[in-house]
């Protein structure tokens, strides 16, 4: 399921400046190493050093640390990858948590966190990086949403009130940007069966009744996404912005 042969090569992707937040594991690990094999030149930020570097030495990915909640740090690392690679063609809002938590114990220090974690450094992100596109007269920015809020899945407040934020977020960047050739897109993965997911959350009974709610009765996994968001970033979908694409196997 992790493979990247006998599907769709994008010779536009070639060479190109990738930007992946939280590429260390799961879904973004995914994105990084398929568009390496597009030779592509992906760099994915992470504060998960471990395993940042053990993806790093699988794709040669560059990998820089940073703590995408901390906004001085963030623009200080994309303003180095600039400097050592050039501008940027392709950013992947990708990173997020979505931890569980009671709508009864939330405070507003934690609220504000989950804010910071799941929505707040996608803003700065493609801040940072739309100039450089703008320069060049083109760009893609792909933001990675949630299909729970769609759901009306409860357990996680904070995380689906940030990941319905992405839309908006989305939607009004695609209209700011658009007269610059920078297109900017959503993609809206469904259950996808990463490590954590399989670890924490993915038992019998909710696997069973996962898949009864798809229309395609096979498990994602995070090559299902990474082929969206590899052809979203490519020409092929030069005339496609302000859209939001579903990974879910037809659940919602």
């Amino acid at each position: 399921m992790s493979g990247t042969d006998n599907f769709a090569r994008y010779p536009s992707l070639k060479d190109r400046v990738v930007i992946i937040t939280g590429g260390a594991s799961g879904i973004g690990a995914s994105m990084v190493a398929h568009f390496a094999a597009q030779g592509a030149r992906p760099v994915f930020l992470d504060f998960d050093r471990e395993h940042g570097a053990r993806v790093s030495a699988e794709t040669g990915a560059l990998f820089l640390p940073c703590d995408l909640r901390d906004i001085a740090a963030l623009r200080a690392v994309l303003a180095e990858v600039h400097a050592k690679l050039g501008p940027a063609s392709v950013l992947v809002n990708n990173a997020a948590r979505d931890d569980r938590h009671g709508w009864e114990t939330v405070e507003p220090e934690y609220w504000d966190e989950r804010m910071h974690t799941n929505l707040r450094h996608q803003f700065f992100c493609a801040q940072a990086v739309a100039p450089q596109m703008k320069a060049a007269g083109a760009g893609s920015i792909i933001c990675m949403g949630s299909v729970s809020w769609f759901k009306a899945q409860g357990g996680m407040p904070a995380y689906t009130t940030a990941k319905a934020a992405v839309h908006g977020l989305s939607r009004g960047l695609a209209r700011d940007l658009g007269p610059f050739g920078i297109r900017c897109n959503v993609v809206v993965p469904g259950w996808i069966f990463t490590e954590r997911q399989q670890q924490l959350w993915a038992t019998p009974e909710s696997v069973a009744a996962n898949l009864e709610r798809q229309c395609l009765k096979e498990k994602l996994y995070p090559p299902d996404v990474a082929r969206m968001v590899l052809w979203l970033a490519a020409d092929d979908s030069r005339m496609v912005t302000a859209q939001s694409f579903v990974v879910d196997g037809g659940s919602i």
